[in-house]
């Protein structure tokens, strides 16, 4: 019996096919709409966490209706990396043919994670922010800090003005060395706190590691009263009051309510299951409408259908292009 082969791409070859932020945002959206739609089998993550504050999580998915295409992602987050110089979050995605269950691709999962999280902040923004905002701030600089930027330069055309904060000095410089050359016409502000930054912004926005206890250092009163703010990091950075004190929605409700039942940590004294008003496959599907002024709140805890949208687009890239090795398992 004849075993095809695999293909295997690496975090370079991954990045060399040079997958637009726009056509993940899409891609994002899309499989999101499909979930709304109940074409998607989308269990929450599994994992384990073998040092305090880290974990291993394993997300499997399947994307049905014309997508078709399922798969896994065996991802790892440890936020005590960062003082070694090693990366925070690392894994590999593997892709399986959905006719025979064979394995397709295993790839690096590093490149995908950055930049479908940043995708589906931009797939919030896009149903959730007002067309017209112009100013965000962006709390922690680091990988999902730049990508999250990335993602609001596609889908609020009026940018104009981005405030930053992190808690290592160094990165703020870094941050802007980066990516101001890639946002011509839009002023980068440092700010001194974490109270400055958030102040007036139309979208507000945390990356800061996930750990086991948040410390939520974003007050409520700092805020506007129009305005979104998106939790990349569960929700270890902003209050409770700024996700009680509106309308409410999370990526996936069937991941925030399960990881809500077994953590007194994650989402306590976050909203409860009929405080939620959509998840952000509902409102991509149409089944509930935008809102787009007032306080909004969002949780992006980040799910594998993000990751089955954007590595789907990454595999027919390489298969095009000649990029990877095709291996026997």
């Amino acid at each position: 019996m004849k075993i095809p082969e695999v293909l295997w791409l690496s975090q370079e070859e991954v990045a060399s096919l040079g997958l637009s932020m726009r056509s993940i945002i899409d891609a994002v959206d899309e499989g999101l709409k499909l979930k709304g739609e109940g074409k998607v089998e989308l269990p929450a993550k599994i994992g384990v966490h073998a040092r305090k504050d880290c974990y291993i999580h394993a997300m499997p998915c399947w994307v049905g209706g014309d997508i078709d295409v399922m798969g896994i992602k065996w991802a790892a987050g440890y936020p005590s990396n960062q003082a070694k110089g090693l990366p925070y979050i690392n894994g590999i995605w593997c892709m399986n043919d959905c006719e025979t269950g064979l394995l397709k691709a295993v790839m690096d999962a590093n490149w995908i994670t950055a930049w479908r999280t940043g995708a589906a902040s931009g797939v919030c923004a896009r149903y959730m922010a007002n067309p017209e905002s112009e100013v965000i701030s962006i709390i922690g600089l680091g990988v999902q800090g730049r990508t999250n930027l990335l993602a609001m330069k596609e889908v609020l055309p009026k940018l104009k003005e981005v405030k930053i904060y992190d808690i290592f000095p160094e990165q703020v410089k870094r941050y802007e060395e980066i990516l101001s050359p890639q946002l011509p016409g839009v002023t980068f502000v440092p700010c001194k706190d974490v109270e400055a930054t958030v102040k007036n912004a139309d979208v507000v926005i945390t990356c800061a590691p996930i750990v086991e206890n948040p410390e939520r250092f974003v007050r409520s009163s700092w805020l506007k009263d129009d305005v979104l703010a998106i939790a990349v990091d569960y929700d270890s950075s902003l209050d409770a009051d700024i996700m009680t004190g509106g309308v409410f929605v999370c990526d996936d409700r069937n991941q925030y309510l399960e990881t809500q039942s077994w953590s007194s940590y994650f989402h306590g004294g976050y909203p409860t299951s009929e405080q939620i008003y959509a998840d952000m496959g509902e409102i991509c599907a149409g089944i509930k409408a935008p809102v787009t002024s007032g306080r909004r709140g969002a949780v992006l805890m980040g799910i594998a259908s993000h990751d089955i949208m954007t590595g789907r687009l990454l595999y027919q890239m390489a298969v095009d292009k000649g990029v990877g090795t095709w291996l026997k398992i």
